[in-house]
C-alpha cells in the first residue's frame, strides 16, 4: 500500500466512523503534511487533526483510528520493512522499560513470563508507574502486558490474537490504587480523595493503552479497515442513546448543554415575535399629532426578556433505560435555561422529580438518585401510556398553562393497554406547544405495540436517537 492509499483508506475510515471529513480538508491535511514532513509520528497526527477535525468531542474517535493506520510499533517492536522509510523509528521508550525492569523488544519473555512471580513482578511495576503518573512507563507496560497476558489462541491455525479483557483480568489495575497510594505514602484510599482520582486516572489511561495496541495487533492480522469498522466507536452525536456507554454519557452531557441553550433562545424569540409588549401611550400620541390627532399606528414598548416554562415527561422504563438517561441529563441542561421547569417521569405512575434538578447539583449524584427512586414511578412495571397521561392530568393539571412548553421523551410502547387519547388531546390543548422526541428509528413506529402513529395525529413526533438528531429538531424550531 502507497502512502496515498493509506491516507485516502484513513479518511474513509474517518468517515465511516461518523467524522465529517470533506474533500477540501483532506486536501488541506496533503498540504500540512507536505510543509512539516513525515520524520515525527506525532507531528503527523497534530496536523491531520489540525486540518481534519472540526469538532474536539471528535478527537477520541480520530486518535483510534489514527492509531490503526498509523501505529507507532509493529508487532512485538521490530521495524517492518519500508516502514523506517516513513518514521524515523518506532516510539517505544527504551528506558522506561529497562527502568521498570521489562523485557525490550527483542528480549524473550521465557516461558516463564505469565507465571506467579512474573505477574506479582509486574503488578508491583504497574502500581509504581501509577503513582508516578509516568507517561512513558504506563506506555511501555501496557505493551509488555499485551505482549507477555494478553495471547489467545486464534480460530485458524498458527492465527494468534490478542484480549484487552485478559490482560485486565490477570493485572486488575483497579486493585492497584490502594497500593500505588500506599506508595506515596497514604494509608487510606478516603485520606486523600484528590490523589486517589489521580491514581485512578493513570489505572484508567493503562486500560486505553491496552486497548489501543490490542487494536493496533488485530489491525496487522485483520487490516486496519476491518478493526476500525467494528472497534472504533462513531462521534458521539452520532451515538444511539440507547447504547450509550458510560464515557459517552460523559461526552453527551458537554453536548446537550449548547442545545439546550439553543432551545430556550429559539422558543423565547418565537414566543417574543407573536406578542408585543404593553401600550406604549405617549409615544402613540405624539404619532397621532401627524395625522390631525387619530391615531392610525399604535406603539408599543419592548418586550422585557423572559425564559419561558417548560414541562418534560420522561418514559424512564426499562424499553427506554438508555434513552432514559439521556432524558435525565437532557432535563438536567433545560433546568438551567428555562424560567421555569417541571419534570415528571413515568412507567405506569407519575412521579415528579423537579426537587432533585437544584441549581449547583451533580449531574451524575442527580441521575443516579432517581435511578435509585425509579420505583416510585411504577406500580405495576409495565409501562402504560394512557394510564400515565390521565394520572398526570388528575394530579398535575395545572402543570401547563398557555404559556407552557410540552416535551415528552418515550418510545410510545404501551402494551397494548388503553392510550387515552383523549386525554392526552386535552394535554396538549392546554399547553402552548407539544413536542414528542421518540427514541425509536421511523421505521420501527406502529409495529407491535407501538402507538407512535396514534400520538403522532395528536402532536408532532419527531425521531431523536442521537445528539444529531436532536440538533435537527432544535434547529427546526425556528
Amino acid at each position: 500500500m502507497t502512502l496515498l492509499d493509506r491516507h485516502l483508506a484513513f479518511l474513509r475510515a474517518l468517515r465511516d466512523a461518523g467524522l465529517p471529513v470533506a474533500l477540501s480538508e483532506g486536501l488541506d491535511a496533503v498540504r500540512a503534511i507536505d510543509a512539516l514532513g513525515l520524520g515525527e509520528r506525532e507531528t503527523l497526527r497534530a496536523a491531520y487533526a489540525a486540518t481534519l477535525l472540526t469538532r474536539q468531542s471528535h478527537r477520541p474517535g480520530f486518535d483510534q483510528v489514527f492509531d490503526l493506520y498509523w501505529p507507532a510499533l509493529v508487532g512485538d517492536g521490530a521495524d517492518r520493512e519500508g516502514y523506517s522509510e516513513t518514521f524515523d523509528r518506532p516510539d517505544r521508550d527504551e528506558s522506561a522499560a529497562e527502568r521498570l525492569g521489562l523485557p525490550g523488544p527483542a528480549d524473550d519473555p521465557g516461558p516463564l513470563a505469565d507465571g506467579p512471580q512474573a505477574l506479582a513482578d509486574f503488578r508491583e511495576a504497574l502500581a509504581t508507574a501509577m503513582a508516578l503518573g509516568d507517561p512513558d512507563a504506563l506506555t511501555a507496560l501496557a505493551r509488555d502486558a499485551v505482549q507477555r497476558f494478553g495471547r489467545i489462541r486464534g480460530r485458524g491455525p498458527g492465527e494468534q490474537r490478542w484480549s484487552a479483557y485478559n490482560v485486565m483480568n490477570r493485572v486488575s489495575p483497579d486493585e492497584l490504587v490502594a497500593r500505588a497510594l500506599a506508595g506515596l505514602g497514604v494509608a487510606s484510599p478516603d485520606e486523600d480523595p484528590s490523589l486517589r482520582r489521580l491514581v485512578e486516572a493513570q489505572a484508567r489511561r493503562f486500560e486505553d493503552l491496552v486497548e489501543t495496541d490490542v487494536r493496533r495487533r488485530a489491525a496487522e492480522v485483520r487490516g486496519p479497515q476491518h478493526v476500525a469498522r467494528h472497534t472504533v466507536r462513531q462521534a458521539v452525536e452520532q451515538i444511539d442513546f440507547g447504547s450509550a456507554r458510560r464515557a459517552d454519557l460523559e461526552l453527551m452531557r458537554r453536548e446537550i448543554a449548547p442545545l439546550a441553550r439553543r432551545l430556550a433562545t429559539r422558543l423565547a424569540r418565537e414566543q417574543h415575535s407573536r406578542r408585543r409588549g404593553p401600550l406604549d401611550f405617549r409615544r402613540t400620541v405624539r404619532a397621532s399629532m401627524g395625522s390631525g390627532g387619530v391615531p392610525l399606528e399604535t406603539h408599543h414598548r419592548p418586550r422585557r426578556p423572559a425564559r419561558p416554562d417548560l414541562v418534560v415527561l420522561c418514559d424512564v422504563s426499562g424499553s427506554v433505560a438508555g434513552f432514559a438517561s439521556f432524558t435525565l441529563m437532557l432535563v438536567f441542561a433545560l433546568r438551567e435555561q428555562f424560567d421555569r421547569v417541571r419534570a415528571f417521569t413515568f412507567v405506569d405512575e407519575v412521579h415528579e422529580v423537579t426537587d432533585r434538578f437544584r441549581p449547583g447539583a451533580d449531574p451524575a449524584t442527580t441521575m443516579a438518585e432517581l435511578a435509585a427512586s425509579a420505583r416510585h414511578a411504577s406500580l405495576w412495571g409495565r409501562t402504560s401510556y394512557g394510564r400515565a397521561f390521565t394520572r398526570f392530568a388528575e394530579q398535575h393539571a395545572d402543570a401547563l398553562t398557555p404559556k407552557t412548553h410540552f416535551l415528552v421523551l418515550g418510545d410510545a410502547r404501551s402494551n397494548h393497554g388503553d392510550l387515552a387519547l383523549p386525554v392526552f388531546r386535552d394535554l396538549v390543548h392546554a399547553a402552548r406547544h407539544t413536542w414528542w422526541l421518540n427514541p425509536e428509528h421511523v421505521r420501527n413506529w406502529d409495529t407491535g405495540d407501538s402507538a407512535a402513529g396514534d400520538y403522532g395525529r395528536i402532536a408532532p413526533m419527531v425521531e431523536c436517537r442521537n445528539l444529531t438528531q436532536l440538533g435537527e429538531f432544535v434547529h427546526d424550531l425556528a
